[in-house]
């Protein structure tokens, strides 16, 4: 296991809120990075798979681009282009919705359930990696981003 100093080779940083910070920033991306791999072999990205697990919660009713927007976990995703990809594999479908025209109903496909279903199976094993710390301790640094979020 290797420390953030010897990760980004830098011995010094300004407190430990700072190291904290590049910390965070650099565990991102290093789980981007892993998911990233993890996610190819199903033809996926990160964002995909998360559109998809939202609209699995929502089956069997339509979600609209908006809610899917709001439930994102990286908010800078594109939403309508992902539904078009989504679409292009045939994992979701895409119509106007019946009460306002301005809105378009998207729904997961049993092509897009089974993929989450292979996946599922898969993150479990994949998840198994994080058990290098206790479930107690899981629940602190859950507690500690959500207050640092706050």
């Amino acid at each position: 296991m290797a420390s953030i100093e010897e990760e980004i080779k830098q011995k010094k940083f300004d407190n430990e809120y700072h190291k904290l910070l590049i910390n965070i920033m650099f565990t991102s991306s290093w789980l981007s990075g892993l998911q990233g791999v993890f996610f190819k072999k199903h033809g996926l990205t990160a964002q995909q798979y998360n559109a998809l697990r939202i609209l699995r919660g929502q089956h069997p009713k339509a979600a609209s681009v908006n809610i899917l927007k709001e439930r994102m976990i990286d908010k800078m995703s594109n939403v309508s282009r992902i539904i078009d990809k989504l679409k292009d594999k045939q994992l979701v479908t895409r119509k106007p919705c019946k009460d306002d025209r301005r809105q378009v109903d998207v729904k997961i496909t049993d092509k897009g359930l089974q993929i989450l279903d292979e996946i599922d199976s898969e993150m479990k094993i994949w998840e198994q990696g994080l058990h290098n710390i206790s479930e107690e301790e899981a629940q602190s640094v859950n507690a500690i981003l959500d207050r640092w979020r706050g």
